[in-house]
């Protein structure tokens, strides 16, 4: 008699600013980041998903699409930056400059 494929339950999640999906599924031990996104059908309803540019992630944490999931992980497909974090922090930094140099 052949052993049952293991399964693991895990999450899927894409959010936009007005919008989320979360996909529960149960899929066979050994299934990869980019294989739950492919199974969730997220990208069917986000056709702008492109795995090659978007980077996914694991409750927070960046990782590779070929990384093998565990039970109950949430895997994390994110929207690529608009605009560079350092470089808007320099800009804040400029506005709050001149505007206490204004206000002296």
């Amino acid at each position: 008699m052949e052993a049952p494929e293991r399964k693991v339950e895990i999450e899927v999640a894409y959010a936009l600013p007005g919008n989320q999906v979360m996909r529960r599924l149960s899929v066979p031990s050994g299934t990869t980041a980019e294989q739950a996104v492919l199974f969730s059908g997220i990208i069917d309803l986000f056709p702008e998903i492109d795995l090659a540019r978007n980077k996914v992630g694991i409750f927070g944490k960046s990782v590779k699409s070929g990384m093998v999931l565990r039970d109950r992980d949430r895997v994390e497909i994110y929207r690529p930056l608009i605009v560079d974090p350092k470089e808007s922090r320099r800009r804040r930094a400029k506005e709050s400059s001149s505007t206490r140099k204004a206000g002296e």
